[in-house]
């Protein structure tokens, strides 16, 4: 028996078989190319599982304090990492592991894949945290499309796999039993990732609508801000009724507008659909969340972005999908309310109250 024998998550048949102990058949090299919160969390529950985890990372602090100290504590204090391999050089993740694990932001995800394109092999599985759409001078509307025609641009055909779901990071970290859909074109791949990195408090669903899991992964973060709005305007007009309707307002505009941009409808009702916006729009963890509470309590844009280390990716989103909106002619009133609220055009409780106004029955 190897100790770290493992399989090609994509060759059914390369799997161990019989009767040998967890540990070691089960055992996964997972490369986490990103140490957030979430990248560090996922790190956290697949050592504590049994894997074998390395983790790149670009930032000195945190691969200084993992090194000396087994913690991030600059973003996930408190949370042991023991076991976790880490070094700040892409090759080295690319070496040794066949799951890649792609938790970046989307603002430079894409550039950090183009720097480790060429060290990909035929057995690597791209798995894709950053959801969302791609920067508008990239051909595809998608961050998970971009990544996938520059695999087919150098020769490669690497299976790309969308993870999205209700996982506020530091409760994944302590365990918390939480689910997630990871989704791909090839159901046979989806349902092997989710078999092989589902945890006992991660379970880990297969689907075949990448597009709506990421569009959705993505379109949850405009609603969180609204949400945050609210947090902020406690001492006014805020509360929960208010929360709910926002809520509400948002879903219903994001139905219409991403089953248009190609979302399957049945996406929407489960993990990366109700289930992600329901826990960022609500959770105090929630970076999007957060940022809009700032802004409600009547802080400006810059800066509410200066007051936080982490990316709130909601701002981009927000005039993302209202562009696209504006490409499909539709109209979004609840998009086009909190763009103009960002942009400085409109106040706080103008906002709120058009955004209500904005549901469609």
């Amino acid at each position: 028996m190897v100790k770290n024998a493992t399989y090609d998550v994509t060759n059914p048949n390369s799997m161990i078989t019989g009767t040998e102990c967890r540990g070691f058949t089960d055992m996964a090299r997972i490369g986490i190319v990103g140490l957030g919160n979430w990248g560090t969390a996922l790190a956290k529950i697949w050592i504590d599982d049994g894997h074998n985890v390395s983790g790149w990372t670009v930032e000195h602090e945190v691969y200084q304090s993992l090194m000396e100290d087994s913690l991030n504590t600059k973003y996930l204090p408190g949370h042991d990492l023991s076991g976790l391999q880490v070094t700040m050089e892409l090759s080295d993740i690319l070496e040794t592991c066949e799951l890649i694990i792609m938790a970046l932001p989307s603002s430079v995800i894409i550039s950090v894949f183009d720097d480790m394109i060429q060290y990909l092999r035929p057995s690597h599985v791209i798995v894709d945290l950053a959801k969302g759409l791609a920067p508008e001078k990239e051909k595809h509307g998608l961050i998970s499309e971009v990544l996938e025609e520059k695999l087919n641009a150098a020769g490669k055909n690497n299976p790309v796999v969308v993870m999205t779901g209700p996982t506020i990071a530091p409760e994944v970290a302590r365990g918390v039993l939480t689910n997630a859909l990871v989704a791909c074109h090839d159901r046979s791949v989806a349902e092997r990732v989710a078999e092989r990195l589902s945890t006992s408090s991660l379970i880990l669903t297969p689907a075949v609508d990448p597009i709506g899991a990421e569009l959705w992964g993505a379109y949850k973060n405009t609603v969180a801000l609204a949400c945050g709005l609210v947090d902020g305007l406690r001492d006014s007009i805020g509360g929960d009724n208010l929360k709910a309707a926002l809520v509400l307002a948002g879903y219903s505009e994001g139905i219409l507008l991403l089953g248009r941009m190609g979302a399957k409808e049945n996406t929407a009702f489960g993990p990366a659909g109700i289930g992600d916006l329901y826990v960022t729009a609500t959770s105090p963890r929630s970076r999007n969340r957060t940022l809009g509470e700032k802004l409600g309590s009547g802080m400006s844009l810059d800066e509410a972005l200066n007051d936080m280390f982490m990316v709130a990716e909601g701002v981009r989103a927000t005039k993302s999908f209202l562009d696209q909106a504006l490409k499909l002619q539709l109209h979004t009133p609840f998009l086009s309310s909190l763009w103009a609220l960002l942009e400085g055009e409109i106040e706080v409780e103008d906002a709120v109250r058009k955004m209500v106004e904005s549901y469609r029955s």
